[in-house]
């Protein structure tokens, strides 16, 4: 590991992996290489490459739905914003959260202060991943005050919404998800997938 006592904070980027940083030196960081992810868990900065194509595309689909929701939607107006790769945080660490939701504000949010109303991940492949989307970032999320957590799950064809007051919910591929949080919003899972699914036949 990494001591920042031995080595000046002058850039971070993938070799910076490891290094240990407290969340002061975390936010205080004004250069860094754009190619990759940073988050800050445990005092220690995790660099990652940033998420694939069959990730970022659902992802970009999402907010394509949401944004056509505020837009279109009688009710939208509930929607005051959403961001994507969003730094969030959190009982000490930097979570960089796929997609952050802010409802019900009545004005644009501000991420410094304000908690986000639904947090969405993208689970990726490795069990190390899985782990991180499943277990840890859910514990730490409803512990911030999110009222929604989004588990999209591409390899198990499904979503899990994790909720603080009630046992959480599956949505199957063939289901439609529908929030109080967002009236009259419907998400088609199947249709997240399939903007996935493309790239794996690019693949095989």
């Amino acid at each position: 590991m990494i001591n920042l006592k031995t080595r000046p904070l002058a850039r971070i980027d993938r070799r910076s992996n490891g290094m240990s940083m407290t969340p002061e030196e975390f936010d205080a960081i004004k250069d860094w290489d754009d190619n990759y992810r940073y988050e800050l868990i445990r005092g220690v900065l995790i660099v990652s490459p940033p998420p694939l194509r069959d990730e970022r595309d659902p992802n970009g689909e999402l907010e394509f739905l949401l944004r056509l929701y505020r837009e279109t939607h009688p009710q939208g107006g509930a929607l005051d914003d959403t961001y994507y790769e969003e730094t969030i945080e959190v009982l000490g660490n930097r979570r960089r959260a796929d997609r952050a939701i802010w409802t019900g504000l009545g004005r644009v949010p501000d991420p410094d202060t304000d908690v986000p109303t639904i947090v969405v991940e993208f689970v990726s492949r490795s069990s190390k991943d899985r782990t991180r989307d499943y277990v840890e970032k859910r514990q730490e999320y409803l512990a911030l005050g999110v009222r929604e957590y989004w588990i999209i799950d591409r390899f198990q064809r499904m979503m899990t919404v994790v909720r603080a007051d009630q046992a959480d919910l599956i949505v199957k591929e063939a289901d439609t998800y529908a929030t109080p949080l967002l009236p009259g919003f419907e998400l088609p899972l199947a249709r997240l997938l399939q903007r996935s699914d493309r790239f794996k036949k690019k693949r095989s």
